[in-house]
């Protein structure tokens, strides 16, 4: 099993989550979070006068897949959240131990 978290643009949240649903991919947690990369954040003006914004807000989303659904899941989010810019974000993999469903004590894919 492996664990899949991607940093997007939260305007591609939603399409993102359906592209990774009509694909079969049920779980998916997400958070609001703010950074930056290569990006190092951007200037706004407000009432004239300019600011810094250096974490740039962001969405994190997280899911769990098999091993065989792994390569499927990424190229998902690749293709829906691509821009082509600069601040288009990242995805990261881990490997996952074990995962255990609370209400029936399944393991392993069983519990996904």
């Amino acid at each position: 099993m492996k664990k899949i978290e991607a940093i997007i643009r939260p305007h591609k949240l939603d399409e993102v989550q359906e592209a990774l649903s009509d694909a079969g991919f049920q779980g998916l947690s997400v958070s609001e979070v703010r950074g930056y990369g290569r990006q190092k954040g951007h200037k706004e003006v407000y009432r004239g006068t300019e600011y810094n914004i250096n974490f740039v807000p962001k969405v994190k989303i997280e899911m769990i897949c098999t091993d065989d659904r792994l390569e499927k899941a990424v190229d998902i989010i690749i293709k829906t959240a691509k821009t082509g810019e600069v601040g288009d974000g990242k995805i990261f993999i881990y490997d996952l131990k074990d995962a255990i469903r609370i209400r029936t004590g399944e393991s392993g894919e069983a519990a996904l």
